[in-house]
């Protein structure tokens, strides 16, 4: 185990989770005379923590089980204590949320010019939510950064979004709201459970993985984390409150809800919802199995039809995500390694096409499909990264996309073939809805002069995207050291489940009450050769 490490004297977990916020005060103390300077001094910041999310990647052991542990007694008399810990699971999904940051900080400097000291701030002080909830090991701290998280977005979009950004932003909140109380309401459940069959007060993660849990009783824990992590997903039919919020939403403000907010729903239901509750989520993998492939379906043909350029990237998650799901689902060694990779890719790439997105509207200010034509002669710079994107989205060979996505149709066809078979359908219809509106934005004739002299990409947007455009061809090309390091934890998360459903099998037996005839067979660990990276 990685031991917990400090930089200048502040334990590193620590100082990575609350510098921006510390960042955030900064930027508010910016004179309002000079507040132009506040993107400045938000962009030093986000690009600080950037670098200083750096060494989880470079010291980051490829073994199983936590690293870089912090534990420090707090709210003792409830058994909450401040845990902090890192694996697998979290450490990539933590790198990509101080880029994605970074560039969003970036990507803002000229399309936000109204109240830019508390937009940046807000945008800081959600970077704290989010790395918080993926390093978050004790329940009580991982719930209060899960509804932190929920403050700078809503005003985020509520504030610099759209027409329709009031309706947006309430019914964002109201949508999430909903699904954090019952996962609240599950959190205390398990909670006495665990001082009812211990003894002990505890809201320890690590402490709860060892507590079986009657088959009765995990249907309904289960079912109150699997509604609120469905909700933020979003899975079929929880989605419909993402279309107008990415709509509605500032360009940052529509990349980090893509690139690391939607995450925050899959990586619930494999650091929590599975692996706590394993037997009740074996029970209803049918459902939650049809549930993705209808949202990989759905979102697909949705978003074939959507007039604007944004919704449709907005519906493209739908269905992405839909995939992400099902590699999870699939509980082998392939889907779990796709379906992480998978979560990584779509925020690069879906995050790409949102700031691409934002670059057109800062020059035309519309979004329709139908106001654009042969901007590939006005602006080809700018076309050649959006074809590369594009082509990363549907899943090129060679590009980040395609890693991930056969890691997981190979893991589904293992487990689950007929709804690996029905998945595909969207790998074909992604592919016809992305390339009909990069036919219709980018070629044909220029048919609006407004469209005549738009400039191309200027030095600052090629800070932004060239980050992404290494990471989707080093993603695609060579994978080896992310899968490396991710592999270990993830096969560990799959003998976790399988040991826990053992468990709670047996304490029911043992107390003569069997589980139900209806519960498949609990898949094997994988092996040392099923882990290795392709």
């Amino acid at each position: 185990m990685n031991p917990a490490f400090s930089l200048f004297g502040i334990p590193y977990l620590s100082l990575l989770v609350f510098f921006p916020s510390v960042g955030a005060l900064g930027v508010l103390a910016v004179p309002k005379a000079r507040e132009r300077m506040a993107r400045t001094v938000a962009f030093v910041v986000a690009a600080l923590e950037f670098l200083l999310s750096i060494p989880l990647f470079t010291r980051f052991q490829p073994v199983a089980g936590m690293q870089i542990e912090e534990r420090t007694p707090w709210l003792t008399g409830i058994g909450s204590s401040y845990h902090l810990g890192v694996d697998g699971l979290s450490m990539l999904l933590v790198l990509l949320t101080t880029l994605l940051t970074a560039l969003s900080v970036l990507s803002s400097f000229s399309a936000v010019t109204e109240r830019p000291r508390a937009y940046y701030s807000l945008l800081l002080a959600l970077e704290t939510a989010m790395i918080g909830t993926f390093v978050a090991l004790d329940l009580v701290v991982f719930y209060i950064f899960w509804e932190a998280m929920l403050v700078p977005m809503y005003f985020l979009i509520g504030v610099w979004g759209g027409e329709r950004r009031i309706h947006a932003a309430i019914k964002f909140f109201l949508y999430t709201m909903a699904g954090s109380v019952l996962m609240l309401v599950a959190i205390l459940w398990t909670y006495f459970l665990h001082h009812s069959a211990t003894g002990v007060y505890s809201f320890d993660l690590l402490d709860w993985y060892r507590l079986p849990v009657p088959l009765g009783v995990q249907t309904w824990l289960f079912l109150a984390f699997a509604v609120a992590f469905a909700i933020k997903v979003p899975m079929f039919p929880f989605h419909t409150w993402l279309p107008l919020a990415h709509v509605e939403a500032p360009t940052a403000g529509s990349v980090i809800l893509a690139g690391v907010l939607l995450k925050m729903g899959t990586y619930g239901f494999l650091r929590f919802a599975i692996p706590l509750f394993p037997n009740a989520a074996l029970l209803w993998m049918p459902l939650l199995l049809g549930l993705a492939v209808v949202g990989i379906i759905y979102g697909a043909l949705v978003a074939w039809v959507q007039p604007d350029v944004k919704k449709l990237v907005a519906y493209s998650s739908v269905s992405h995500l839909g995939f992400v799901m099902l590699g999870m689902l699939a509980l082998n060694a392939e889907g779990l390694s796709g379906s992480l990779l998978q979560m990584i890719n779509h925020g690069i790439s879906t995050g790409a096409l949102f700031l691409l997105v934002g670059v057109l509207y800062e020059r035309r200010h519309t979004r329709l499909i139908s106001d654009y034509g042969g901007i590939w002669k006005v602006m080809p710079a700018f076309a050649v990264v959006f074809l590369i994107i594009m082509l990363s989205s549907i899943a090129l060979p060679g590009t980040n996309g395609f890693v991930g996505e056969f890691l997981i149709l190979l893991g589904a066809f293992r487990a689950h073939r007929v709804f690996a078979v029905i998945a595909s359908l969207g790998v074909i219809l992604s592919a016809v809805y992305m390339l009909f509106m990069f036919q219709r934005v980018m070629f044909g004739p220029v048919t609006h002069p407004e469209n005549d002299a738009l400039p191309d990409l200027r030095l600052r947007e090629w800070a932004v995207f060239v980050p992404l455009l290494i990471l989707v061809f080093w993603l695609g090309v060579y994978p080896a050291p992310f899968l490396a390091r991710v592999q270990p934890s993830l096969a560990e998360s799959a003998s976790l489940i399988e040991r826990r459903a053992l468990l709670c099998r047996t304490a029911e037996a043992r107390a003569g009450r069997p589980l139900s005839s209806l519960l498949p067979a609990t898949p094997a660990a994988p092996d040392t050769a099923a882990t290795r990276q392709p």
